[in-house]
């Protein structure tokens, strides 16, 4: 097999997150964005080490699981959803077998998987989005929505995303219309010119409050009070209870903020989980799926189990969230978390929640992991989606706890860091899954560990 050359085959194994495999007489294909059965013309564009990788040239036939008709009109065209053609107890199928299959691949002695727990919804369940700024094609009209799938310019209008209320299309919408009305640019990356970057949207489930951040280069200075004067009449489903203008002229194509300023409101919203309430910032970590958030601390704090008398040390904290729900029934609870505001936050949900014994502390885990005064009973882990620094790893090991709950958004770095544990002394005892993301190929994990006798 050689890069650039055509051929036709059907996906058979499939593995996380959606990576199928064409198996032919010449070689093995890997294919990305595929899915189960479906019969594919390819084209041959990476070869590394005698593998290849193949890029989807024609889906020839639908796989057998797929709808008939897509039920989102941005499918295919939009990178966000992967299985959004499948039907969802499909999908729990797929995400339950190659996390099982995963684990299988490591786990050294018995235990017991627990298989996958359902989103209680499949639909309008994200409450965040980070939408983009820019076109469908070279020097076309402005978008805003998603990258094309496998594109890291062109952008997709999603004015019709199922798995975001339609508060979030109509913002989006209106945020369009006006900025393209006015005749401003898109920021292009390569020329580093422009003022649109991002505009990002969070809407509470529970309370219904909605916080709006235009995301923009200081290279242009436009009044934007009629900006949020358009957003706040809009008649939404929820209510705008912030909008503000973050500036970025990072290089990176990534949200971040030198400043933001506060156009109307507050910078700030909440949200409410298993009774608690929580205040969440702009850019503070909060699981993007509040019902099945609910759902995975349900599960989490299953797993822990028995906290009375107990130091329970919650790394990469977020806003709390684990936290506050374990700390009614621990001694006391502390939490790591590098992103500073998300410390302030959990700070404060912590004592608007009337908790007195959780202590939040900002700073990256593997540098004040040392400076930590407790010393705990039990560790819970909610690490980002790669994982733990492997030198924190080894100091969060050298506690010595009896048990240990990781709670994983990426299964392939959870796999990577049980080895490491499994090597120092620990255990798998059980696991599963918690669909978070329905229609996309992600998945939470959450595992118990204990230490060898």
């Amino acid at each position: 097999m050689k890069k650039g050359e055509i051929y036709e085959g059907t996906i058979g194994r499939f593995d996380f997150p959606d990576k199928g495999m064409i198996e032919l007489p010449e070689g093995k294909i890997g294919v990305k964005h595929a899915l189960p059965g479906q019969k594919l013309k390819v084209t041959i564009n990476k070869k590394r080490g005698g593998k290849c990788e193949g890029r989807i040239l024609e889906v020839l036939e639908k796989s057998p699981l797929e709808y008939a008709e897509s039920p989102c009109i941005h499918f295919g065209i939009c990178g966000g959803c992967t299985y959004q053609t499948i039907p969802y107890e499909e999908q729990l199928k797929i995400k339950e077998q190659q996390v099982k299959s995963l684990l299988d691949g490591v786990v050294t002695g018995d235990y017991v998987f627990e298989g996958i727990k359902p989103s209680p919804t499949e639909d309008e369940y994200r409450n965040k989005m980070e939408f983009s700024f820019g076109d469908e094609y070279k020097d076309g009209p402005l978008s805003l929505g998603m990258h094309k799938r496998g594109s890291f310019y062109d952008v997709v209008t999603t004015t019709d995303c199922k798995i975001v209320d339609s508060d979030f299309c109509d913002i989006l919408k209106a945020a369009k219309e006006y900025f393209e009305a006015l005749g401003i640019g898109f920021y292009k990356k390569m020329q580093h010119a422009g003022y649109l970057r991002h505009l990002l949207v969070r809407r509470a489930v529970k309370t219904g409050e909605i916080l709006v951040d235009l995301v923009t280069t200081t290279q242009e200075e436009p009044d934007l009070k009629p900006f949020a004067d358009a957003l706040l009449n809009l008649k939404l489903n929820g209510r705008i209870v912030g909008i503000l203008h973050t500036l970025n002229d990072s290089l990176a194509d990534v949200v971040k903020s030198d400043r933001t300023d506060i156009l109307y409101g507050q910078d700030y919203f909440y949200e409410e989980l298993l009774g608690l309430k929580f205040k969440i910032s702009p850019f503070s970590f909060f699981q993007t799926n509040s019902l099945g958030a609910e759902v995975l601390y349900e599960t989490t704090r299953g797993y822990v189990g028995e906290t009375k008398d107990k130091v329970v040390f919650d790394l990469y904290s977020g806003t709390g969230t684990i936290a506050q729900i374990i700390a009614p029934v621990a001694k006391k609870v502390v939490g790591v978390e590098i992103v500073e505001e998300a410390v302030e936050a959990a700070r404060e949900n912590a004592d608007r929640n009337g908790l007195d014994n959780c202590e939040f502390i900002a700073g990256d885990v593997l540098k004040v992991i040392d400076e930590l005064e407790d010393k705990p009973d039990l560790i819970i882990l909610d690490p980002p989606r790669d994982g733990i620094h492997p030198k924190a790893l080894g100091k969060i090991i050298d506690f010595g706890v009896d048990r240990l709950v990781y709670v994983s958004c990426k299964p392939t770095s959870l796999v990577r860091d049980l080895e490491v544990l499994q090597m120092r002394g620990y255990e798998v005892v059980k696991a599963c899954c918690v669909d978070m993301f329905p229609s996309t190929a992600n998945v939470e994990t959450v595992c118990l560990l204990s230490r060898k006798a």
